[in-house]
């Protein structure tokens, strides 16, 4: 789509803040109003859109795309994107181990348990681990401690914190990512903890390198709007 506009303004609106272009409120794909409540969001999708050139990129518009996604999709149908994200802390990455070697077993353990610990802290959610290969079966109230803690976020970090969920594999992760805890660059070690290992030793081809430079951008980018989401700066 070739650029339509020339002006970008973030602007105070009836439900918050929203960004207009030569003078009308964008509009999301499903037509409905751009609108979000917080001034940095706002201020921080409308640099996106300044900065197209005469060619729209939306892959160039991580923020504007959640945004999107958060009143489209996740507004109408919030009960199931809780259910989604909040399903990922029965196959949690951090809870499956490896066995051997004995190397790897160590780093997941001294890399992975320490927000395992950090979950039970925040939110009295003790998930187990298993090395075996089989579905780990974690207790009821630590499951609903995690869904708990999905279920209270807005509209806009739910959206942010599914897409960090799916990117790494791991609801534990997102929350940390969510709440400022961790930043996103510790995340992606986190969750490629397994490949970084094994490209140590065995090197890496360019197919794989390009699966994890997507996921450092889609944890980058949720953790950017999740904390924008927040008001923070």
């Amino acid at each position: 789509m070739k650029r339509f506009y020339e002006r970008v303004d973030p602007v105070a609106s009836e439900n918050g803040f929203t960004v207009t272009l030569d003078g009308k409120m964008v509009r999301t794909p499903g037509r409905r109003n751009l609108e979000m409540a917080t001034q940095a969001l706002a201020e921080a999708i409308a640099g996106e859109w300044r900065g197209q050139g005469e060619e729209i990129q939306p892959r160039a518009m991580p923020l504007t795309q959640l945004a999107n996604t958060a009143i489209d999709r996740t507004r109408p149908h919030r009960s199931q994107i809780i259910d989604q994200v909040a399903a990922y802390a029965g196959t949690d990455l951090l809870c499956y181990r490896a066995s051997g070697p004995p190397d790897l077993a160590q780093l997941q353990a001294e890399s992975w348990q320490p927000l395992l610990d950090w979950a039970e802290t925040t939110y009295a959610s003790r998930l187990r681990v298993t090395t075996d290969i089989r579905p780990l079966e974690q207790s009821k109230e630590a499951l609903l401690a995690i869904f708990r803690a999905v279920a209270a976020s807005d509209d806009f970090v739910l959206t942010g914190l599914h897409a960090a969920a799916a990117a790494s594999g791991s609801v534990v992760i997102g929350l940390a990512l969510a709440t400022g805890h961790m930043e996103p660059e510790e995340g992606y070690g986190l969750a490629q903890l397994d490949e970084l290992y094994q490209i140590e030793r065995w090197g890496e081809d360019s197919e794989a390198r390009a699966r994890r430079e997507e996921v450092r951008d889609v944890l980058a980018s949720a953790t950017h709007f999740m904390a924008l989401s927040r008001g923070a700066p």
